[in-house]
């Protein structure tokens, strides 16, 4: 059966997570009614990031099989359609190898994690940044930043619910950046531990 691999923008505010659960309505199931109702094909869609709730995406990577012959234009017209008004649209599609995983041939994920350091409350940045009123320390940030880089053991920051077989990991690259009020922080890494990067950029905000 041909795998398709697609790629995908969302705005995580409202939903459960990129993974389907009983709670709540999340990515996966938004996009697997959308192609289901483009081609009356069941379809499971596999991403590269099981993003937990309220993270957004500006690329996430996922794939599916599916039977039916298409072409790119019909299938991003018609399924996002479909999705309609929910935050979620499919940038790009591409017939792919059989054996593609896109989470297990993954060679890299970026996150990204945006502080807005100021007295006045959020308006247009609300649910998209962390608001923090007291003036942070930049440069202890990166110091402490650094501290995290390499090979080492995450259970720290994990969480409790995670169900990784080991919590080692290494974090390849880290930045911090500042633009007026606006800090940017980025981690690099092949895999991360569930609620990593919230629980690090928490830690190195105790720190500033």
């Amino acid at each position: 059966m041909p795998r398709y691999q697609i790629k995908v923008e969302y705005d995580g505010t409202n939903f459960v997570g990129w993974q389907y659960q009983k709670n709540g309505l999340s990515i996966q199931e938004i996009l697997q009614n959308a192609i289901f109702q483009f081609s009356r094909e069941k379809v499971t869609v596999t991403g590269a990031g099981r993003t937990d709730a309220g993270v957004h995406a500006i690329g996430q990577v996922a794939h599916f099989d599916l039977k039916k012959k298409i072409k790119k234009r019909n299938f991003l017209l018609g399924v996002n359609q479909y999705i309609g008004k929910n935050p979620v649209t499919i940038l790009n599609i591409k017939k792919t190898n059989n054996k593609f995983h896109s989470r297990f041939d993954a060679k890299k994920r970026t996150y990204q994690y945006v502080i807005i350091n100021r007295q006045s409350p959020l308006a247009l940045q609300k649910n998209k940044a962390w608001h923090i009123r007291k003036k942070l320390d930049l440069n202890a940030m990166k110091k402490g930043a650094k501290l995290l880089l390499g090979t080492h053991d995450f259970s720290t920051f994990r969480a409790s619910s995670c169900g990784a077989k080991s919590p080692i990991k290494t974090l390849n690259k880290v930045s911090i950046k500042k633009n007026k009020e606006r800090i940017i922080l980025k981690f690099t890494s092949k895999s991360f531990l569930q609620q990593q990067v919230r629980s690090m950029v928490g830690c190195i905000k105790y720190l500033g």
